[in-house]
C-alpha cells in the first residue's frame, strides 16, 4: 500500500486527472512508487499555485488582448478570456482567478458606465431575419440557417463549443453517491479507453446525434427547436444525424403518425443520415436484460402500480427484491412467452431504494402488454420502458452527443448507471432549455385531449402549434428555423412571446408569397360614368418589392409553393364597371384623418382610377351599393391619400370568384393556460428537483386531480369563419398549401378543405404586427 506524499485536493481537474491515470495506468499489477509518482504528477499533487503567479498570468493574457478590451469595454467576450486563463492554471483555484480576472479588468476599464449597461443589453431586431441565409440555391433552408448561425457565432457564443469533441470523451460523466444501505460507495462513471476506442472506431470520428420523438402524436414547436439543435449539431460540425423512433409504447403509438414524423422532417429540410427505430435494438436490448439478471442488477416484482408508487414515494424495498437470480430469470422467460398477464409482473432495475436521487428508485425496465406493435409486429408481449431503452439505443447507435431538453436532466443517474453496470459506451449528455410560447399549449396529453375531444378540428388545426398545424395555416418551414436560429440554445426557461414567432414567419413570407387583390366584405361600387362593357386590364405589382425594410431578393421557385413572379414582375387584373371593395373602407359620414371613400370625397383605386362618391343606395340602414364617377390620374396629379384595395369583374357582369377566408386568433385567453406551477426548467435549475422525483409524472397527476380547468380559458373566438370573400380570377387556380399577400389585408395560404367549388384560405398572419401582443 502505497501513500501520496501530499492530499489529493477534492476539486474536479485534480480528480478528474486522478482517475483518468488511474484508468489508463493501473490494472492487476501491484501499485509501484513509479505508479504513485505518475499519479500525483497527472492530479496536481504538491502543486501549489500562489496568487503572485495567478496575477502574473492573468497579467500577461489581458495585456494580450488589451486594446480590444480597451475598444470593446465589458463587451468584450470575457468567457473565453477566463477559460484560456483557467487552462493555463488548471491546478489553481478556480475562484481565486475569477477574482484576479475581474480585479485586472476593473484596473484596465474602471467601474461600468451607462454606455456599458446600454451595450449589453439585447440588441434590436435585424431587419431583415427572413433573409438571415441567402447562400445561393440553399438560401432559407434549414441547412442555411444552421450556417447562417455558424458564420455570425464567435467562438465564445458557439452553442456547441463547450461540448467535448467525440475524442475527448473519456472524463467523468457522473457521479453516482449511493446510500448508506447500498454500500455508501460512489461510482464515477466514464468511457475506458477501450470503449472509446472502440466507438471512434465505429464512428470515424464523426459527431454522431439523433431525434428521437415517440411516434405517440404530431410535432409540434417544440420538436422544431429539437430538431434544429440535433440536425443543427450535426449539420455545423459534419457529422451525422439519426431520425430514430423511440416506439416502446405499442399502445400508443400508430404508422399514422410514424408518417407525418418523417413527411414533417423532410418538410423542415433535415435529412436524416438514417432512420431507425428502438424496436429495432429489442433483440439485444432483451439479451441485455437477461445480462442485467444475472449480475444481480435486476429482478422480476409483482408489486401492482398504485404498490410501487407507494413504495418509491416512501423508499421501501419490493419484497421481491433479493429473490434468487435464477427465480427471476425463470419469471422474465415466463413473461416473454406470454405466462404471465399483464400487470402481474414487471421487470426492475435494482438500483438503490434509499438514494437521494429518485430516479434510482428501482425503476422499470420491462412490462407485459398484449398489444400489436406498428414496427415490430407480434413478435413481442413484452416491452422495454423509456428509461431502459434510450440509454442504450444511444449506446448501441454510437451516439456521440445525447442532447434533450432540461426535464431530462435527473435521469443523467440512472442512464449512466445502467451503461456502466453493462459495460456499454457513454455519450456525452446534454440538456437545454425546452420551447414554451404564450397562449397555446405543448403538452402531448392536453394536445391530445383538445383533438380527440373536439375543442379542434384535427392536429393540424391551423390554432394549434403543431407543426402540421402551422403548415396548414401557412407557415413556412424557413420562418420557423428561422425563429429557432433567434432564440438561440440555451439552459435558460421561461415562455416566449407568441409574436417573436409571428415576426419571423412574416419576414419570410413577405419575401415568397404574391401578392393579389381580394375583399374580406365586399361593397359593390358601381362607376357611373363608364360604360356598362367597361373592361381594362391594369398592370398590378406581383411582389414585396416596396418593402425594403424586408426584403432582400426573390427566392428560388423551388422553396415557393405558389410560383413566385420575380421581384419588380406584376400581373394584370381586370378593371370593370362594377368592382368591390372592403365594407370598412367607406363611411356615410366623412372624418379627419380617415382615408377611405365618403359622399363627395375621393380615393384611389390601387393601380387603377380615382373615384368620387356620387350617390349612396341603402336597405333599410345599410348601405349595399355605393355609386361613383371615375378617371385616371392625370401624369402630374398628387394622387389622393386614401388608396383602397378592389376586386374587378373577370367579365362585365360576371361576379368575381368567391372564396371563404378563416382568421385565427390566440387559441387560449391566458398567456400560461392552467398553469400557475413553474416548471423545473423555467429560471431554476432542474437539477435542484432531482431528490423530488419525475415531475413530469407529479405534474400529469396534480393536473389530472385538479381537473381540466385548462379548457376552461380556450378563446371562443379563435377562430372567425367570413364566407362570400370575393378576390381576382387568377386565385380560383390556387390549390391546397399556396401563399398569398392579401394587399391590405394579411398573408393567407389555401386551405386544404378546399374543393373545386368552394375556395378556402386561410389567414396566416396579419401584415404588421398588433399593437395587442
Amino acid at each position: 500500500m502505497h501513500e501520496l506524499h501530499s492530499p489529493l485536493q477534492k476539486s474536479t481537474p485534480n480528480l478528474e486527472g486522478a482517475f483518468k491515470y488511474l484508468k489508463q495506468h493501473v490494472g492487476n499489477e501491484p501499485f509501484s512508487p513509479e505508479l504513485v509518482r505518475g499519479l500525483e504528477a497527472a492530479a496536481g499533487v504538491g502543486v501549489v499555485v500562489t496568487p503572485q503567479q495567478i496575477d502574473a498570468t492573468v497579467d500577461r493574457h489581458i495585456s494580450k488582448v488589451k486594446s480590444q478590451l480597451q475598444e470593446q469595454r465589458y463587451a468584450f467576450p470575457t468567457v473565453q478570456l477566463f477559460r484560456e486563463i483557467r487552462e493555463e492554471l488548471i491546478w489553481a483555484d478556480g475562484g481565486a482567478v475569477k477574482k484576479a480576472t475581474d480585479a485586472a479588468l476593473l484596473s484596465l476599464l474602471g467601474p461600468k458606465t451607462e454606455a456599458d449597461l446600454q451595450a449589453g443589453k439585447k440588441p434590436a431586431k435585424k431587419a431583415a431575419p427572413a433573409a438571415a441565409a441567402e447562400k445561393g440555391s440553399g438560401r432559407g433552408t434549414a441547412a442555411a440557417a444552421v450556417q447562417a448561425l455558424q458564420e455570425e457565432a464567435t467562438p465564445s457564443h458557439d452553442v456547441y463549443g463547450h461540448l467535448p469533441k467525440p475524442e475527448e470523451n473519456d472524463k467523468v460523466h457522473k457521479v453516482v453517491t449511493f446510500s448508506s444501505e447500498a454500500g455508501g460507495c460512489e461510482m464515477r462513471i466514464a468511457n475506458t479507453p477501450a470503449q472509446l476506442q472502440a466507438h471512434l472506431k465505429a464512428t470515424g470520428g464523426k459527431v454522431v446525434t439523433r431525434f428521437p420523438p415517440e411516434p405517440n402524436g404530431y410535432l409540434h414547436i417544440g420538436h422544431a427547436k429539437a430538431m434544429f439543435v440535433s440536425f443543427g449539431m450535426a449539420e455545423q460540425l459534419n457529422g451525422d444525424c439519426i431520425l430514430r423512433f423511440d416506439d416502446t409504447n405499442p399502445e400508443a403509438e400508430k404508422q399514422e403518425y410514424i408518417d407525418h414524423i418523417q413527411d414533417i422532417v423532410s418538410w423542415m429540410g433535415w435529412t436524416p443520415s438514417k432512420v431507425t427505430y428502438s424496436s429495432d435494438y429489442f433483440q439485444q436490448l432483451y439479451e441485455l436484460s437477461i445480462q442485467l439478471i444475472k449480475e444481480g442488477h435486476a429482478y422480476v416484482d409483482h408489486q401492482t402500480a398504485d404498490q410501487i408508487k407507494t413504495s418509491r414515494k416512501n423508499r421501501e424495498a419490493s419484497p421481491w427484491r433479493d429473490r434468487p437470480v435464477a427465480e427471476s430469470l425463470a419469471l422474465f422467460e415466463d413473461m416473454r412467452r406470454g405466462l404471465m398477464d399483464e400487470g402481474k409482473a414487471t421487470l426492475r432495475m435494482r438500483g438503490d431504494h434509499k438514494n437521494d436521487v429518485a430516479v434510482m428508485w428501482d425503476l422499470i425496465a420491462y412490462r407485459v402488454k398484449f398489444a400489436r406493435h406498428p414496427h415490430a409486429g407480434d413478435t413481442w408481449c413484452i416491452y422495454p420502458s423509456y428509461d431502459y431503452t434510450h440509454c442504450l439505443v444511444d449506446a448501441l447507435e454510437n451516439i456521440t452527443h445525447s442532447l434533450c431538453t432540461l426535464e431530462f436532466e435527473t435521469r443523467r443517474a440512472s442512464y449512466y448507471w445502467l451503461l456502466e453496470v453493462l459495460q456499454q459506451y457513454k455519450p456525452v449528455v446534454w440538456e437545454y432549455a425546452r420551447l414554451n410560447l404564450t397562449y397555446n399549449v405543448l403538452s402531448k396529453r392536453k394536445l391530445n385531449k383538445l383533438v380527440t375531444q373536439g375543442f379542434v378540428q384535427a392536429w393540424d388545426d391551423p390554432r394549434l402549434l403543431t407543426l402540421a398545424g402551422l403548415r396548414r395555416r401557412g407557415v413556412t418551414s424557413v420562418g420557423i428555423n428561422n425563429f429557432c436560429r433567434e432564440i438561440g440554445i440555451t439552459r435558460t426557461g421561461g415562455e416566449l412571446p407568441l409574436h417573436i414567432l409571428d415576426f419571423h414567419v412574416r419576414g419570410d413570407l413577405h419575401l415568397t408569397s404574391p401578392r393579389t387583390l381580394a375583399v374580406l366584405h365586399p361593397l359593390r361600387v358601381v362607376i357611373t360614368n363608364l360604360a356598362d362593357d367597361h373592361f381594362e386590364m391594369m398592370d398590378a405589382k406581383a411582389s414585396s418589392s416596396g418593402n425594403t425594410r424586408q426584403l432582400r431578393a426573390a427566392p428560388p421557385a423551388s422553396l415557393l409553393v405558389f410560383p413566385f413572379p420575380g421581384r419588380d414582375a406584376t400581373y394584370q387584373v381586370p378593371f370593370t364597371r362594377v368592382v368591390y371593395i372592403e365594407q370598412d373602407d367607406f363611411r356615410e359620414q366623412d372624418q379627419k384623418k380617415y382615408f377611405g371613400l365618403a359622399p363627395g370625397k375621393s380615393v384611389l383605386l390601387r393601380y387603377a382610377y380615382v373615384i368620387t362618391c356620387t350617390n349612396v343606395v341603402k336597405e333599410g340602414e345599410k348601405v349595399v351599393e355605393v355609386h361613383a364617377e371615375g378617371r385616371k390620374v392625370k401624369d402630374d396629379e398628387k394622387p389622393p391619400k386614401g388608396v383602397l384595395h378592389w376586386v374587378g369583374q373577370p367579365q362585365p357582369g360576371q361576379e368575381p370568384p368567391r372564396f371563404e377566408a378563416r382568421l385565427y386568433d390566440r387559441l387560449f385567453t391566458t398567456q400560461t393556460p392552467g398553469s400557475k406551477k413553474k416548471k423545473p426548467d423555467e429560471g431554476e435549475d432542474a437539477s435542484a428537483n432531482a431528490a423530488q422525483g419525475e415531475f413530469e409524472e407529479e405534474q400529469e397527476e396534480e393536473e389530472e386531480q385538479a381537473g381540466d380547468t385548462w379548457l376552461n380559458e380556450l378563446n371562443p373566438n379563435s377562430q372567425t369563419i367570413i364566407t362570400g370573400c370575393m378576390a381576382n380570377i387568377h386565385l380560383a387556380k390556387a390549390k391546397a398549401g399556396d401563399r398569398f399577400q392579401f394587399e391590405r389585408q394579411g398573408f393567407f395560404c389555401v386551405d386544404s378543405d378546399s374543393t373545386s367549388g368552394k375556395l378556402v384560405c386561410n389567414r396566416t398572419c396579419t401584415l404588421n404586427e398588433s399593437k395587442d401582443k
